[in-house]
């Protein structure tokens, strides 16, 4: 585990005096119940309200409450609870339809963060976790939320240089490549993963959005090479495109008529 950097702690710990009382403070009634300089909380002050973490207070010269930013943080927060409670509900509709693993994933930097999985009944199934963490290029969530990025955004999190490790020898390991294959999934608007996280095991994912059109997950189906044909590719596409539809209608997406 990292270092902790104090002035983030104490920057943080002033943030949470405002949680008592009536939700406001003073300089003063923050260097006093945090036993800190006056001239470090003038500074911390100083910057929470420049980025609006903190305001001041109208009529109560030197006092400060809590300004949009938390706020702000906060609803991300309870979004993407909503995203993980309603990803869970549909992805076990999903399962119950072709009995195969269902995930939905959230991309964070070059990672895919899994939030909600449903197992198939088979005996041979995918072993995975909710929380587990994989890289995005190796899997067709991953590389469907990274299809779904800006290429300036794409460009910073995967610039031209980046070495992409391989998780099996199906992964795409050069970025030239990566880039190839996300245009294909831009065109489609779905994405195909052939043994690339996992030797035995074959990915379709779609897209999920939220009220403003934007991709915030997505929804895959895993299936062992067992039970995977191209005859099966087609259906399975059709049916993680639904179910990451209703997903996106859940999180209040419309799509166009």
């Amino acid at each position: 585990m990292g270092r902790l950097v104090p002035a983030v702690t104490r920057a943080l710990d002033i943030l949470e005096l405002f949680l008592d009382g009536d939700g406001t403070l003073s300089a003063p009634d923050i260097v006093r119940r945090l036993q800190l300089p006056r001239t470090t909380v003038h500074e911390l002050v100083t910057t929470l309200a420049a980025r609006s973490y903190i305001v001041p207070v109208q009529g109560q010269p030197g006092r400060y409450r809590l300004g949009v930013r938390p706020y702000q943080l906060g609803s991300r927060y309870a979004e993407q609870l909503d995203l993980a409670a309603e990803g869970q509900q549909v992805a076990r509709s999903v399962a119950e339809t072709c009995d195969e693993t269902v995930h939905v994933a959230i991309l964070e930097g070059t990672d895919v963060i899994y939030i909600a999985k449903v197992d198939s009944t088979h005996a041979v199934r995918m072993v995975s976790a909710a929380g587990r963490r994989l890289p995005a290029h190796c899997t067709s969530v991953g590389k469907m939320l990274l299809a779904s990025l800006p290429e300036p955004e794409l460009a910073a999190r995967i610039p031209d240089g980046a070495d992409l490790i391989a998780m099996t020898p199906n992964s795409i390991t050069e970025p030239v490549a990566l880039r190839e294959a996300l245009a294909e999934i831009r065109r489609r608007g779905i994405a195909v993963e052939s043994r690339e996280s996992n030797p035995d095991v074959s990915c379709v994912a779609a897209p999920v959005r939220d009220r403003t059109g934007q991709v915030v997950a997505a929804l895959s189906i895993s299936v062992p090479m067992i039970r995977w044909s191209d005859e099966r590719v087609g259906e399975l596409e059709q049916l993680a495109a639904k179910g990451a539809a209703e997903l996106s209608e859940r999180l209040g997406h419309r799509s166009a008529a």
